[in-house]
């Protein structure tokens, strides 16, 4: 009686130790996922801004008003104007014909 007892008593302290183990490991891990939420949200409103910013920066009279004041550029004459079609695409060679044997 005594021997099964203590088998007993050794699957209960495994089973406890275990219990601590898991719920342990689980705490872990859901604080590691909620840091990487936060990483997440973080990353988020970063590419949120970084996408305002570059419209803002893309804004053309934003690039206009630079290139006019900094750069001392300034639009060309309309007489001096000169416009350049595309060259057309090459004709498609039509498909070869098999001849029978």
């Amino acid at each position: 009686m005594t021997r099964v007892n203590l088998v007993l008593l050794a699957v209960l302290v495994a089973c406890a130790l275990a219990t601590v183990t898991s719920n342990h490991q689980a705490r872990k891990l859901f604080m590691e996922l909620e840091r990487a939420r936060a990483e997440q949200k973080r990353i988020d409103v970063e590419w949120g801004q970084l996408q305002l910013e570059q419209s803002t920066w893309a804004k053309h009279a934003l690039i206009e008003g630079i290139a006019t004041r900094s750069l001392a550029m300034r639009a060309p004459d309309a007489r001096r104007l000169q416009f350049v079609n595309p060259a057309p695409a090459p004709a498609a060679a039509p498909p070869r014909q098999e001849v029978a044997k």
